[in-house]
């Protein structure tokens, strides 16, 4: 397993759960990813979120990719945890703007857009096969 083959099944299958944690309570909704690369997976929100004050207190968040197998198989799993790191980065927030024009609609400015990114942190693969192997499934650093 390779950071290559993370980055393309998140790109692959974007829609995903993000859990963060508002003092001891977990929080966890969907989400859709922007894209990722080898700098990091990179998500959109907004400063009137709680989403954004949640991580704002606590940066450590956990993200769960999902494809789905074949019918009525089991899907793969993709866990992504680490470290947000916020990007305010004026081109960033223009091109996400254009790429998801839907964010304008729903009234997101250039000030109360923002972009966070996981930079740093692990990822491993799930699948059934690996159910009661799981301190055994190999992790890739990032």
């Amino acid at each position: 397993m390779s950071l290559k083959e993370i980055i393309e099944f998140a790109n692959q299958n974007p829609v995903c759960y993000v859990a963060t944690a508002e003092g001891d309570q977990p929080r966890v909704r969907g989400f859709s990813m922007w894209f990722a690369d080898e700098t990091g997976f990179y998500f959109q929100t907004g400063t009137p979120k709680r989403i954004y004050e949640q991580l704002m207190k606590n940066p450590k968040i956990e993200v769960c990719f999902y494809a789905q197998g074949p019918s009525p198989g089991p899907g793969k799993m993709l866990r992504v945890s680490g470290t947000v790191e916020f990007i305010n980065d004026i081109d960033l927030k223009k091109r996400v703007m254009s790429e998801r024009p839907f964010l304008k609609a729903m009234g997101y400015d250039y000030d109360s857009l923002v972009i966070f990114r996981i930079s740093r942190g692990e990822a491993y693969f799930w699948t059934r096969e690996n159910s009661l192997k799981e301190k055994e499934i190999q992790t890739v650093k990032f």
